[in-house]
């Protein structure tokens, strides 16, 4: 079997691969792989063909894969925890940061919380808004009162 059709295989098998995960993690091999063959049809000895494998797939991967990435996850659902970014909470246990407690409400779900403002004490009742997640809490911020004009 000569190198380019070995080539070919791995070309193929990539693609193969790619299409059933969807998980943009052989691409970039094929790439790699497209480019080998062509070199082996060129006649190119075969240690140049394994340098230019890996040498066009890490390229591929480092220069292409933040783009993809971008790409094919923007019309991603968020997961759970994801989804509580920007969503208002109610808070059960004062927040006190020094202290180190605090609880929210959200989603019928108890979660640990701290103040994005260190020095800011948030009261039971208190509606909240979730900016980010910090391990297993979730920093908030109260939510802006909204004054009748």
């Amino acid at each position: 079997m000569s190198a380019m059709t070995i080539w070919l295989i791995i070309f193929v098998a990539c693609i193969i691969v790619e299409i059933a995960t969807m998980g943009l993690a052989t691409i970039w091999f094929a790439g790699g792989s497209l480019i080998a063959a062509v070199a082996a049809a060129a006649g190119a000895p075969v240690w140049l063909q394994i340098i230019l494998f890996f040498a066009v797939s890490l390229v591929l991967l480092y220069f292409t894969r933040p783009l993809a990435v971008k790409y094919f996850n923007k019309n991603r659902l968020k997961t759970n925890v994801e989804s509580l970014i920007g969503r208002q909470a109610i808070v059960i246990s004062e927040i006190n940061n020094l202290q180190g407690i605090g609880q929210v409400t959200v989603g019928g779900q108890e979660w640990s919380a701290r103040s994005v403002d260190e020095n800011k004490e948030i009261k039971v009742g208190t509606v909240v808004v979730i900016r980010e997640i910090s391990g297993v809490k979730l920093m908030v911020e109260e939510q802006p009162v909204m004054k009748e004009a």
